[in-house]
């Protein structure tokens, strides 16, 4: 049976639970930074350098799933803010005496460096950048040039490089390999599609998961490790071949789990569940299986299953005999060429959403600077700090990220300002007040590195709380920090949101479009692969960008109506990502079984946005399959159970948004 289609709506209260459910290595990450956290504000402490609350925020930046790309992120920002507060210095020799002057600095500077953000590959680091820039600037206004300005500047190096310390040291003592991690998601996966083997009626949640992901991130960690030197050459190749083999037999799992006549007997699902298995345990112990021998399978004869089943066991068999057994060196397919080598993105100097983006965002950072500096109000500074952060290219992704970071925001500040009522009267010593910047740490941390459609709230909620509770060497019960932050915080929020919305709006729906066209040609692509290594990851690569689409379609909720697309270009798309998710697995399957197959294009052909959706269901199953030779052969019976496999799932779409179109119809309206 096919997969319902996609139609994600606002989000409820189940989806918050399952963004904040627990999975593998959520509690260790949280763990992880919350020692460092700890650490970096017991030396900021120590040594009396100001700011230690920013100090603590710092770690979130920091963290990544390995402690490689970890500790290259740390060194490289170090650089980075080194470079930066160099570039401060000088511009200050210049600007710091003439207020007029510093205000045009600060706008200039934004405008170029936001601009190169938007159109090269500096993104999101540029935003930051700019914002450090104009802040900085702002600070050093008020005291006068000379020694107060250059050791202002030493204590922002500081405030960056003890967290940095702090991380290097931990991510090395108990940060995972990049090896480690890779062999725990292989051996998860496997582990999932051996259930779903057994059992074909549990829920696919974690199986679509696993197949919507892509294989892109497993590849970077094996590189990572033989960077790190925890695999070896060989051994990171027969990972990546293992990786493209365990992406085939997750496909055929989602077959045997979908569709009753690709369901296998005990006498095959439990052979191959148990090999699965012990596949998953030799990675998670950290090496790999090599010379899988078809007896070790001990599988019977397939002849007397059904073409769909004899098709899933024939993929599953053949990706565990070669697991690891690497063919020849293939390179990562990118079917759809790419600019990899340019730094400026294709459309830099000709779109000119770019240097809108810049104005848009360095108008709504200059009236918040305006505003606090005009109110002498010092503490809403947060609101300069708030428009880079939440100001991306799209309104949407512009809303949704300002909406997390007023929810975290307020969940921080309530939580920091709880702390300061009923906890820190209690307290006498820097061991308290560890404690609770680890609570707060590890809780945000949950947040932060958990579902990307809630993480960010978690880095303001970290921020927020820090805040609060951070004020010193000591417990301190200031509320009107948490107070003025928060009020900035919102108040920039606010003005980004006027802004953004009404100024050169952007819609999600343009970039939707483009990449439409470029996922049907990375699937057209598979028919003239040569390596079947390549097609999995090309197919891989393909599944994940259509998840991609797929919260960007729901994104458009967050747009004003007045922004947002139409109502029938929500549902169109909608629709049409939810014919391209249910052809993925007979797609891949026909590409890597019949190779150069006619079956995917004709497919591919009958997707069109602009279609006509109420097309007669014989009409577009002849589009699909016609002409089709009878099958005589076992190989062409396979085929022509895909074929008409795809076209049962096209056909059981159409069903559906039928039924739907009449049950709206059907809907009285009252009577005027």
């Amino acid at each position: 049976m096919a997969r319902p289609a996609a139609d994600p709506q606002r989000p409820g209260f189940d989806d918050l639970l399952n963004w904040l459910a627990p999975f593998p290595g959520r509690a260790t990450t949280a763990t992880r930074v919350a020692i460092i956290c700890v650490l970096t504000t017991l030396v900021a402490i120590a040594y009396g350098t100001p700011e230690a609350a920013l100090s603590a925020y710092v770690v979130f930046f920091l963290i990544r799933p390995d402690r490689v790309t970890s500790i290259v992120t740390s060194l490289a920002m170090l650089v980075l803010v080194s470079l930066v507060i160099g570039f401060v210095l000088f511009v200050a020799t210049l600007v710091l005496d003439n207020p007029m002057a510093r205000v045009a600095s600060i706008a200039g500077l934004s405008a170029m460096l936001l601009f190169i953000t938007s159109a090269s590959k500096l993104r999101p680091a540029g935003a930051i950048i700019a914002m450090i820039v104009g802040f900085a600037l702002d600070k050093l206004g008020s005291v006068p040039l000379g020694e107060v300005a250059t050791r202002a500047l030493l204590y922002a190096w500081l405030m960056v490089a003890i967290p940095i310390g702090a991380a290097v040291c931990v991510q090395l003592a108990i940060g995972p390999s990049p090896r480690k991690l890779a062999g725990n998601e292989l051996a998860r996966r496997l582990r999932i599609a051996a259930r779903v083997l057994r059992d074909p009626d549990v829920p696919h949640d974690a199986l679509d998961d696993c197949l919507s992901a892509g294989d892109e991130e497993i590849g970077k960690w094996l590189k990572r490790s033989v960077l790190e030197g925890s695999s070896a050459r060989a051994d990171a190749a027969a990972l990546r071949q293992a990786t493209s083999a365990t992406f085939a037999i997750l496909v055929a799992a989602d077959l045997v789990g979908r569709e009753p006549a690709a369901q296998l007997p005990a006498t095959f699902a439990e052979p191959l569940a148990s090999t699965l298995e012990r596949m998953a345990r030799m990675l998670e112990a950290g090496g790999y299986p090599v010379d899988i021998a078809p007896s070790d399978l001990a599988l019977p004869p397939s002849d007397a299953l059904a073409p769909l089943a004899r098709v899933a066991v024939g993929h599953l068999s053949d990706a565990i005999k070669d697991f690891t057994t690497v063919v020849a060196p293939a390179a990562t397919p990118d079917a759809i060429p790419s600019a990899r080598g340019q730094f400026f993105l294709p459309d830099a100097f000709s779109n000119p959403d770019h240097m809108r983006y810049a104005l848009k965002t360095t108008v709504a950072a200059m009236v918040c600077y305006l505003l606090y500096s005009l109110l002498d109000w010092p503490g809403i500074h947060t609101c300069f700090i708030t428009v880079y952060i939440v100001s991306l290219g799209t309104t949407a992704e512009t809303v949704e990220k300002l909406t997390l970071r007023i929810a975290g925001c307020i969940a921080g500040a309530l939580a920091g300002t709880a702390m300061i009522v009923f906890v820190m009267p209690g307290l006498s010593t820097i061991a308290g007040l560890l404690s609770v910047v680890a609570i707060g740490a590890w809780l945000s941390a949950w947040i932060a590195f958990g579902s990307p459609r809630i993480a960010y709230a978690g880095f303001q909620m970290a921020f927020a709380f820090f805040l609060c509770v951070v004020q010193g060497p000591a417990p301190a019960f200031d509320l009107t920090i948490a107070r003025d932050r928060t009020i900035g915080i919102l108040l920039g929020n606010v003005v980004v949101y006027l802004i953004f919305t009404r100024v050169w709006p952007v819609s999600v729906a343009g970039r939707v479009d483009a990449a439409l066209v470029e996922l049907q040609q990375r699937w057209r692509a598979l028919t003239g692969m040569s390596s079947t290594r390549l097609q999995r990851a090309q197919a891989a690569s393909a599944m994940a960008r259509r998840r991609a689409l797929q919260n960007d379609v729901a994104w458009t909720h967050y747009e004003p109506s007045w922004v947002s697309p139409s109502q029938d270009w929500k549902m169109a798309h909608r629709r049409m990502l939810a014919e391209l998710e249910v052809l993925e697995v007979p797609m891949t399957l026909l590409s890597e079984r019949h190779t150069a197959d006619t079956g995917i294009d004709a497919w591919l052909k009958r997707l069109d946005v602009n279609a006509d959706r109420r097309a007669s269901i014989a009409t577009r199953r002849t589009i699909a399959t016609a002409p089709t030779a009878p099958a005589s052969s076992p190989a062409d019976q396979e085929r022509l159970s895909l074929l008409m496999l795809g076209d049962a799932r096209l056909i059981q779409l159409d069903h559906a948004a039928h039924e739907d179109d009449a049950a709206k119809e059907r809907v009285p309206h009252a009577s005027a």
